[in-house]
C-alpha cells in the first residue's frame, strides 16, 4: 500500500507533502486519532451459541477430514468488528476443535501459546512434548509456546473443545514459527502415538495420570525441592475440574459471598499459567447480579454450567452451557445468574500488566 499523500492549497506545502509521500513519511500534524481519550476498539462484544457450535462442528466432522488443512479440524471465531479476520479480538484467537471417534490429529508445534478448555465430553487425550494428558469436561489443558502437541480420540463418540491462542499478538510481533513433526529429540517417549500421520486412527486405551500432574500437581503448596530449569510457563499442564470446583465451593463458604473467582496459577512461582494468557473460573449463585465493570485487554469467556445473562456495553446476551462470548477491551460487563453460573475466562492481562497498561474500573449504572 502506498504511503498516503496529503494535500494543501499552498503550492510549496503541497509539493512538500508530495516529497514526504515519495519517501514514505507522514506529517504528524495531519494525522488524526492516534491518541484517544479512551481505547478505540474495533472488536465487538459477541456471543457464539453452543447449539450452533455443536451442529457446525458435527457437519465439519462429516465433511472435512482432519488432514484437509492445518492438520486440525477447527472452526475459528471471527469477530464481526474485525473485517473478516479469523480472530476473536485483536490479541486473541478462539476456536472450537472437533475430533471424530478413533481419530488423531498429528503432532506439530508453533510459537503462539495455546490452551484447551473442555466444555463437554471426555475420552480424548493430548500429548504435550510426549506427556499424555487426558481431557474431560471442565479441565484446562495448556499447550505452551513451541511445545509439540497432538490429539487422540480412542473412544466411540466425537469430542469438541475450546481452543484459545495468543496468535494475533505473536503475529503482530512478527514472531510466528510453525513446525510439523514428532516430539523433540531426547524428549519423553510414552509410546502413545507420537508421530502419527495426519488423520490417522487410534484405538489406544485409557491414559494414565500425566507426568506433569505427578510431578507438579500434589497441591497444598507441595512441589519438588529442585525447581531449577523451569520454562517460562507453568510446569503443571492440566488443571482438573474437581480441584477447581472444590476451590470455588470453599471460597463461597469462607467469603460468605455469591460471586467468587479463582485464578489458575503456576504452582511453583505463583504467577499466571502462561506469560501471555490469564485463566480464571467464576461462580455466580442464582439470583445474583454482578457489579458492572470494565478493564483493558480482551476476555474470552465460556459457560461451563448454568444459565443467565451477560450485558456487554449495554447489549444483553442470554447464556447457556457451552456458549462462548468475547468481552473486548474497555467494554463494560455485568452478569446475572438464573441458575448457578460457572464461567471460564481467558484474558491477555499478563501482557498488559507487564507493560503497565492494565486498568480496571467499576462503572456505576
Amino acid at each position: 500500500m502506498a504511503t498516503p499523500r496529503f494535500r494543501s492549497d499552498e503550492a510549496a506545502l503541497d509539493a512538500f507533502y508530495d516529497d514526504l509521500s515519495a519517501q514514505h513519511l507522514q506529517p504528524l500534524w495531519e494525522l488524526q486519532g492516534l491518541l484517544t481519550p479512551v481505547p478505540r476498539v474495533r472488536a465487538r462484544p459477541y456471543r457464539w451459541r453452543a447449539d450452533d457450535l455443536a451442529k457446525l462442528g458435527r457437519r465439519a466432522g462429516d465433511l472435512v477430514p482432519v488432514d484437509r488443512g492445518g492438520d486440525r479440524r477447527v472452526l475459528a471465531m471471527s469477530n464481526p468488528g474485525l473485517d473478516g479476520a479469523p480472530f476473536i479480538s485483536s490479541t486473541l484467537w478462539a476456536a472450537v476443535q472437533y475430533l471424530q471417534p478413533h481419530e488423531s490429529a498429528p503432532p506439530h508445534r508453533h510459537t503462539p501459546a495455546a490452551l484447551r478448555f473442555v466444555l463437554d465430553g471426555e475420552g480424548v487425550y493430548t500429548l504435550v512434548d510426549g506427556d499424555p494428558i487426558s481431557m474431560a469436561r471442565g479441565d484446562l489443558v495448556l499447550t505452551p509456546s513451541w511445545t509439540f502437541h497432538e490429539h487422540h480420540n480412542p473412544g466411540d463418540v466425537p469430542m469438541m473443545w475450546l481452543d484459545v491462542l495468543d496468535l494475533p499478538m505473536v503475529a503482530a510481533l512478527d514472531a510466528v514459527f510453525f513446525e510439523p513433526g514428532a516430539a523433540p529429540e531426547g524428549g519423553p517417549d510414552t509410546g502413545l502415538g507420537v508421530g502419527l500421520d495426519a488423520g490417522s486412527k487410534t484405538d489406544r486405551g485409557p491414559v494414565l495420570r500425566s507426568a506433569a500432574e505427578r510431578r507438579w500437581g500434589a497441591g497444598a503448596g507441595l512441589v519438588p525441592a529442585d525447581t531449577s530449569g523451569l520454562p517460562a510457563h507453568s510446569p503443571l499442564l492440566v488443571y482438573r475440574r474437581r480441584d477447581t470446583d472444590a476451590a470455588l465451593d470453599a471460597l463461597l463458604e469462607v467469603e460468605d459471598a455469591a460471586d467468587v473467582t479463582v485464578r489458575f496459577r503456576d504452582p511453583v512461582r505463583d504467577r499466571d499459567v502462561m506469560p501471555t494468557m490469564r485463566c480464571e473460573m467464576r461462580r455466580v449463585l442464582p439470583g445474583t447480579t454482578t457489579r458492572r465493570e470494565r478493564q483493558t485487554g480482551t476476555r474470552v469467556s465460556a459457560v461451563l454450567d448454568g444459565s443467565g445473562t451477560v450485558v456487554l456495553n449495554g447489549e444483553s446476551f442470554d447464556l447457556s452451557p457451552g456458549d462462548v462470548f468475547v468481552v473486548p477491551s474497555w467494554c463494560t460487563q455485568q452478569l446475572y445468574a438464573r441458575s448457578r453460573l460457572d464461567v471460564f475466562t481467558t484474558s491477555d492481562s499478563p501482557v498488559l500488566e507487564a507493560l503497565g497498561l492494565h486498568r480496571t474500573e467499576r462503572v456505576d449504572v
